[in-house]
């Protein structure tokens, strides 16, 4: 399942689908390799019929990593954990800010497109990022507990529509913070791949996933 991208690591160890502790990390495997080299392909995983990319979990045993940090590097139990369900992200999903813990489980920005993806092209002309919140059970993260059907940031500033990228916004990193009495996240985030921008995370807006 690899190349992947959009790599995040859980900042502690979790329980893994064996039940033992493990190291986890977030990512997305590409499986349409002709998008880097024309007539490349890769079939897809066995049970998987979507070839849109989603959001997959990897695991490395707490155990090994803490006795070789080399095992960090080798990941296993790969599970699926979401795939693009919305009409703002019905081209494909991805990680954005690290997992932080709230009191309903694990909090993860991740990002949606729509458009089209131009082959051999670098830079593309044709797509639209916005930002969502999906919530990750506290004792099992392949599983949704909550998801954003609406997206929690889109481009709208001119800053976000036109740029080496427009039309992009792209969430990297979260930051707590203070909203008055209560607890907010600074969200840091790209803003048509040529500027940073932060905004304000004071209430998520999610549905209860079936998972």
């Amino acid at each position: 399942m690899y190349p992947n991208r959009d790599a995040l690591l859980f900042p502690e160890p979790v329980a893994g689908p064996d039940g033992r502790p493990a190291y986890a990390m977030l990512h997305r495997p590409m499986w349409d390799l002709s998008l880097i080299l024309a007539g490349e392909g890769e079939p897809l995983q066995a049970g998987l019929t979507d070839p849109r990319p989603g959001i997959w979990v990897s695991f490395a045993p707490a155990d090994a990593v803490e006795a070789y940090l080399s095992a960090l590097t080798r990941f296993e139990q790969h599970r699926l954990v979401a795939l693009p369900e919305q009409a703002w992200e019905a081209l494909k999903i991805g990680g954005g800010t690290p997992p932080v813990q709230i009191d309903e489980g694990w909090l993860v920005l991740h990002h949606g497109v729509t458009g089209a993806l131009a082959r051999g092209f670098d830079v593309q002309p044709e797509v639209r990022y916005c930002a969502g919140a999906i919530v990750l059970d506290a004792t099992d993260v392949t599983r949704v507990i909550a998801r954003s059907r609406t997206p929690l940031l889109e481009p709208q500033l001119p800053e976000e529509v036109t740029g080496t990228v427009g039309n992009v916004v792209f969430p990297t990193a979260i930051e707590q913070a203070k909203d008055g009495d209560g607890l907010a996240y600074d969200v840091y985030y790209g803003m048509a791949d040529r500027r940073i921008g932060v905004a304000r995370l004071s209430r998520i807006a999610t549905a209860t996933a079936d998972a």
